[in-house]
């Protein structure tokens, strides 16, 4: 397959990686000859610096026989140009592009972007997916990452153990035993900078950061044994009434829970926007760090905060003072990564980071075939792949016990026809099951040898 990325800031940057670990001929291309050069030596990818919107630019990155383009710009207009002189010039079979500015994406002109007029297959919008990551946080309280699998009807849960839980100091075999009818997983265990998959007689401890697949059925009862509060969100506090923060006020008011929420936006002209927009939503223009304006905001009733500026200190801080001042659930968007190991520190329950976010959307959309989604996990240390299974593959017709499943993945969830199961030995994958796979990011060509496949593109 091959791929012409465009733009190689941390998006692209991320999507050229992952298409490239899976043996495509990538290109990137990027008027930042620096950037360009940062890429090609630490992938295995080519480069060409230029303005990806120029003809003879996309033509020198191979557009002519090119199966797809990725517009990953920082810019709007020129992921569109990109696109269009893709399709006009070079006929690029298929196209995508990451558009940020909201009349790009109101829904009275999806027309535009039919083939007659400007020819994208997929639309991105960061925004909308990071709102969309919030609006989990909010649904899945006390996880600092969820994530939905098998078409809503698996949830990945991230916990933060504490001292109280129920489950310290025991091994996971004796929960399975403990907890026999609990369909959920226990994959992943971060602990300290270590991040490894869980076994049966691994033992959970305090401060440990757990990956939990689980039936969506049960998940109020896995966050419980956990030690997590399970309490419903009625009032909720968003700092920054921006993009992200708008689109997640518009959607609880939409929302059938009846979440009162009130904004806190620093800038008049978006403050009278999002006032505009919102019809039961309080908005209130101020600082989201002044402790008085958030005392108006009565934030000592609020039961969530989530800190959606688009500045990570202005998140961490305002997320900081609000979870001392006793709010149960704080969230806040981060976009440098490097800021994770905070998390515990500040006290702060859960970061969105929108590069993540948005390149596991971008690579949801544009998988094919067998490999359904992928869900990028940390910085990229490990992935989690539900993919359907091919009579050719070793797995199929195999007990789960006697499959060479290598040491860094384990199976999280299994789908037979429209019946979702918790995976044990005895679990007989056959063909046209689909599975979730979680792995660490160095087994996971071997995870597609099991599948036998290699992950497939339009």
């Amino acid at each position: 397959m091959k791929v012409i990325v465009c733009g190689a800031g941390q998006v692209g940057w991320q999507i050229a990686r992952h298409l490239a670990v899976e043996n495509n001929d990538v290109t990137i291309v990027d008027n930042n000859p620096g950037l360009v050069n940062q890429a090609t030596d630490a992938l295995d990818v080519s480069g060409i610096a230029g303005f990806a919107s120029y003809p003879d630019v996309l033509r020198r990155a191979g557009a002519r026989d090119a199966d797809m383009i990725i517009a990953a710009t920082h810019s709007d207009e020129v992921n569109m140009v990109t696109c269009q002189v893709a399709h006009s010039v070079f006929s690029v079979p298929r196209k995508v592009a990451r558009l940020r500015a909201q009349s790009y994406l109101d829904v009275i002109y999806t027309d535009l972007y039919q083939r007659d007029h400007l020819p994208i297959d997929v639309v991105i919008s960061p925004e909308k997916e990071v709102a969309a990551a919030a609006l989990r946080q909010l649904a899945a309280p006390s996880t600092f990452d969820n994530e939905p699998f098998l078409q809503g009807d698996v949830e990945m849960l991230g916990i933060t153990l504490e001292e109280d839980c129920a489950v310290i100091n025991t091994p996971l075999r004796q929960l399975s035993e403990l907890f026999s009818t609990l369909r959920a997983v226990v994959c992943g265990v971060r602990r300290g900078e270590s991040l490894f998959t869980a076994n049966a007689d691994d033992q959970l401890f305090p401060g440990d950061q757990v990956y939990v697949f689980t039936h969506k059925d049960d998940v109020r009862r896995a966050l419980e044994i956990f030690g997590k509060n399970t309490k419903k969100r009625e009032r909720v506090i968003i700092i920054g009434g921006g993009n992200v923060g708008l689109s997640v006020a518009s959607q609880l008011e939409q929302g059938s829970d009846r979440i009162r929420a009130k904004v806190i936006e620093r800038s008049r002209e978006c403050a009278e926007k999002a006032a505009e927009a919102l019809e039961r939503t309080i908005v209130l223009h101020g600082d989201g760090l002044d402790k008085d304006l958030l005392e108006e905001a009565n934030l000592d009733k609020a039961d969530a905060l989530l800190a959606v500026t688009d500045d990570d200190k202005t998140n961490l801080l305002t997320a900081t003072r609000a979870k001392a001042a006793g709010c149960p659930q704080v969230v806040a968007l981060v976009n440098d990564h490097g800021l994770a190991p905070l998390m515990q520190p500040l006290n702060i329950d859960a970061f969105i980071h929108p590069r993540a976010t948005t390149v596991s959307s971008i690579l949801r959309h544009i998988r094919h075939g067998r490999v359904r989604q992928v869900y990028s996990i940390g910085d990229a240390e490990a992935e989690v792949i539900e993919a359907q299974v091919m009579s050719t593959s070793p797995i199929s017709g195999q007990p789960i016990r006697d499959i060479a499943i290598p040491e860094g993945a384990i199976v999280a969830a299994v789908q037979k026809g429209d019946q979702v199961i918790r995976p044990t030995g005895d679990t007989r994958i056959d063909e046209g099951d689909v599975v979730v796979i979680f792995s660490l990011a160095r087994n996971i060509e071997e995870v597609e040898r099991l599948l036998q496949v290699q992950i497939d593109f339009f």
